[in-house]
């Protein structure tokens, strides 16, 4: 199993090239959570009462005045919903974008992926994005279980996905539907580590929970480097035109990985019973950096210099949003 100081460095590794692929690619038996950590997320520890499923602090209206007057059992009822949420969207993102992509990439339908150690690179995550859909599906199952919950809003088209399939709709070629579908998966596999860390180390949640989420974030520490030198590797055979829609919508697909799902909560609040539930949302999403989950797009951010087009990329990495 690697250390924390190997995740960080597969998760930080600024210059790719054949060596450290060949690293990676050396390291999965050995690291992939799918070897090594199979028993231990099948033999799941007590449910723990004291303890919530999803970190309070993640919930954007959680000291909302009406939140905080709502019945103790709503709010956790809330609280448990928002972590079946939580799971949903990262089953969306890996089933519906990320999966799609690594067929791609595995068929030759993006130009450059030729060398052999990006192609065993890209296969060996595949494998990892199944399994990470699988832990995900049953962390949703064990708490339906724990909770008695027998119907629950649907959340299974989040806004990361929404997003993207609105921009894919306005296209009318196959080859940009594509691209979009990798960006999208770029961005998120070399930044999805920031969404996971939020529950990974939490104390304040179910443990099982949080070592989803961690053993989740340790296959991605090597997704990130594959991922952009993947994307390196395509963009120098792109043309113009193909170049300029990933330059054009790279903000899009950042805003969508980081934004709070406004669609969402309202369902969530009026499933759980709470009252006021317009008014609550409306509130807090005049406050400000309301609408962002994650700001935190600092690999993202490296990727774009390494690609050279940091001063065409209209987005403000300082500021967590695009630039206005």
């Amino acid at each position: 199993m690697p250390s924390s100081a190997q995740e960080q460095m597969l998760d930080h590794e600024q210059h790719v090239g054949p060596g450290t692929l060949q690293r990676i690619v050396a390291a999965w038996p050995r690291r992939a959570t799918i070897r090594t950590d199979m028993a231990g997320f099948m033999e799941p520890q007590p449910y723990a009462p004291d303890l919530t499923d999803y970190p309070a602090h993640l919930i954007p209206f959680a000291e909302h005045p009406r939140f905080l007057d709502a019945p103790e059992e709503q709010r956790r009822l809330v609280n448990t919903l928002a972590w079946q949420a939580y799971n949903a969207r990262v089953i969306a993102a890996e089933e519906h974008v990320a999966n799609p992509t690594f067929e791609m990439l595995g068929h030759g339908v993006f130009p450059g992926i030729d060398r052999y150690e990006i192609k065993e690179a890209v296969r060996q995550s595949h494998i990892d994005e199944v399994w990470h859909t699988y832990m995900h599906m049953t962390a949703m199952r064990r708490t339906q279980e724990a909770h008695g919950l027998t119907a629950e809003p649907d959340y299974s088209h989040p806004v990361t996905n929404r997003r993207l399939y609105r921009l894919t709709a306005d296209r009318s070629e196959k080859w940009e539907r594509n691209l979009l579908f990798l960006l999208w998966t770029v961005v998120g596999e070399v930044s999805i580590n920031n969404f996971l860390e939020l529950l990974a180390r939490d104390r304040t949640i179910q443990p099982m929970h949080a070592l989803v989420a961690r053993l989740h974030a340790r296959d991605e520490a090597a997704h990130g480097p594959v991922l952009a030198d993947v994307m390196k590797d395509v963009f120098v055979h792109l043309n113009k035109e193909q170049r300029e829609l990933l330059i054009r919508t790279l903000p899009d697909a950042i805003v969508a990985f980081g934004a709070e799902d406004y669609e969402l909560w309202p369902e969530i609040l009026a499933f759980a019973g709470v009252k006021g539930a317009e008014e609550i949302i409306a509130d807090t999403r005049r406050l400000p950096d309301a609408d962002l989950l994650l700001t935190d797009f600092s690999t993202v951010q490296r990727l774009v210099r390494e690609l050279e087009i940091e001063d065409r990329v209209e987005y403000d990495f300082a500021a967590g949003r695009p630039a206005k």
